[in-house]
């Protein structure tokens, strides 16, 4: 029902969790509020899994001792006719188990769980493309707004004619890199400007990127490696808003990442979401790294991940939405564009499994 190499597999998942719990009760754990956080959001991403897996290996243990039964000349009529029925009864739920622990395990991501920094920068298109980083920031807004999640703002410039020219903000809530971690990649627009005089339609681009947030205790970031730069936070057409150099900038020397946050009035507080920034990038570097070292994993992985891979088009002329991924067609951009993008996400995440599935 299960294969020797996923059996092994789920046999470590149930051992890590095992772990994780008597970490959990470490005074020491208990007592560091950022650590026990992080061990327990981890167990929470494993249990699922473990716990069907459990049930299947219970039901192996009754196919065992029905058919112990069954084997031993000794056993009375009674004693066989209930080895039979439970036989079955286990048989059945062992291969029910198996089909549900399997999906299971190609389907969670302990990442799903964490919040998210995304990112949104406008692309090809002057001006109209950042009109359309701003309609991809206002979906997200609705799609956060339906799931009960929270959006704080990050580091944003704003366009002239509206939208931005690129916006960065954390989401936070139950499962929010989980619902996200698809619109990662260059999203593009098709439609006639509204500064268009002969109605032609013009295409636009805009990037997204989603970052799983990292905790403290797992990017390290050495002082000496950061270069740190203040400076006036600006509004819209280069305009002052802040007169004290209240944004800071950023620049991990040994990668070359630079964030930038302008957020708040406080430079302190705009340094502590910029170093939040930074080690999301940090982390996910990291995560790309192990998936590159795991092929099979990422060969299983809707799209390549890449930022500069084109994911979706949204045609207004035709109300049209395609996931070029899975080639995904849906005639209801209004309601994508409010946030309704449950059906498209859904079948990114059950097409990512399928290709999981086949890779087992």
């Amino acid at each position: 029902m299960l294969s020797e190499r996923l059996h092994a597999r789920l046999e470590a998942m149930a051992e890590q969790a095992r772990d994780l719990e008597q970490r959990l009760q470490d005074p020491e754990v208990a007592s560091n509020h950022i650590e026990y956080g992080r061990l327990n959001r981890e167990l929470s991403g494993l249990r699922k899994t473990v716990d069907l897996f459990h049930a299947f290996q219970q039901a192996v243990v009754e196919i065992d001792e029905a058919k112990t039964i069954l084997a031993d000349g000794a056993s009375d009529a009674d004693d066989r006719e209930l080895a039979e029925m439970q036989l079955e009864e286990a048989t059945g739920e062992a291969e029910r188990l198996a089909e549900e622990v399997t999906r299971s395990f190609v389907s969670e991501d302990p990442d799903d769980l964490r919040d998210a920094i995304v990112e949104i920068r406008a692309g090809a298109g002057g001006d109209e493309a950042a009109i359309f980083a701003g309609d991809l920031f206002r979906m997200y807004q609705l799609l956060a707004g339906r799931r009960g999640w929270k959006i704080e703002a990050m580091d944003d410039t704003a366009s002239d004619q509206g939208g931005f020219k690129d916006i960065s903000f954390t989401m936070r809530g139950k499962g929010v890199f989980g619902g996200m971690r698809y619109e990662s990649g260059v999203h593009r627009v098709q439609r006639v400007p509204k500064t268009e005089t002969q109605g032609r339609i013009h295409t636009s681009t805009a990037s997204v990127a989603v970052l799983p947030e990292a905790e403290d205790v797992e990017i390290q970031i050495n002082e000496k490696d950061v270069e740190m730069e203040t400076m006036r936070a600006g509004g819209p057409g280069g305009q002052n808003v802040n007169k004290t150099s209240s944004a800071v900038r950023l620049k991990h020397i040994p990668t070359g990442i630079v964030v930038k946050c302008q957020a708040d009035p406080s430079q302190h507080k705009n340094k502590a979401t910029a170093m939040r920034q930074l080690k999301a990038k940090l982390y996910d570097m990291e995560r790309e790294k192990k998936a590159r070292e795991r092929s099979e994993d990422r060969a299983s992985q809707i799209g390549t991940g890449d930022r500069s891979e084109k994911i979706r088009t949204y045609n207004f002329k035709e109300s049209r939405v395609t996931d070029h991924r899975i080639k995904l067609t849906v005639h209801n951009l209004p309601e994508v564009l409010d946030g309704q993008i449950d059906e498209i996400t859904e079948a990114l995440r059950q097409e990512e499994v399928r290709k999981r599935l086949e890779n087992l």
